[in-house]
């Protein structure tokens, strides 16, 4: 905010430049996460789903913002995509442990996860490579599993049997891209390695 002489809000109370409204929104998806998880836990599947959907809302929002008012910086960058992995695991674990979902199909969630965060790991200690951008199969990956959790959230809440059918499938069209999503970027981390 800036006053008619050009003194700017910064002026008087200095701020990190990575504080600003995207990243705040991607914090307060963070703050989120632990009360959806609970709900899940807790067998209250109504606010589970409001406050998940509250969650998810952020995510479009942040990046929204960002571009809009150029407020992308380095840290929200790395914390968007953390916040994503977060929410995500935390209700999948969520899900797993209130016996909605199986276990393996969170090994599988969890592992790819692991399996990039080692490569990255490996390409900061062993090469110069600091850029790591999403893959395409990666977002549809996201994308997907965000659908999955909230079928299934759709089914604990509603009881419809219906649901049942469309949460199973969701269930193994998730895990499919999931693992395509896993196979991609050891491709593309194969592909990095042999340039860098």
């Amino acid at each position: 905010m800036e006053t008619a002489g050009g003194i700017t809000l910064n002026s008087f109370f200095p701020m990190p430049a990575w504080v600003n409204l995207a990243n705040g929104l991607t914090i307060f998806r963070l703050v989120l996460t632990p009360f959806v998880i609970q709900a899940i836990m807790n067998h209250h599947p109504g606010p589970a789903m409001a406050l998940f959907i509250c969650a998810a809302v952020t995510d479009i929002l942040d990046g929204a913002a960002a571009r809009r008012w150029h407020l992308g910086t380095a840290a929200g960058a790395y914390l968007d995509p953390v916040a994503d992995k977060i929410l995500l695991s935390g209700v999948f674990l969520a899900l797993a442990a209130g016996n909605y979902i199986p276990w393996w199909f969170v090994g599988l969630v969890l592992g790819r996860d692991i399996f990039i965060l080692s490569g990255v790991g490996a390409f900061y200690m062993l090469t110069a490579v600091r850029k790591f951008p999403p893959s395409v199969w990666g977002k549809i990956s996201t994308f997907v599993q965000i659908d999955t959790a909230v079928v299934w959230m759709a089914r604990n809440m509603l009881q419809i049997s219906q649901l049942n059918v469309l949460a199973t499938a969701m269930l193994w069209l998730c895990a499919a891209t999931t693992l395509w999503s896993g196979l991609h970027y050891a491709w593309r981390g194969v592909q990095l390695a042999r340039v860098h």
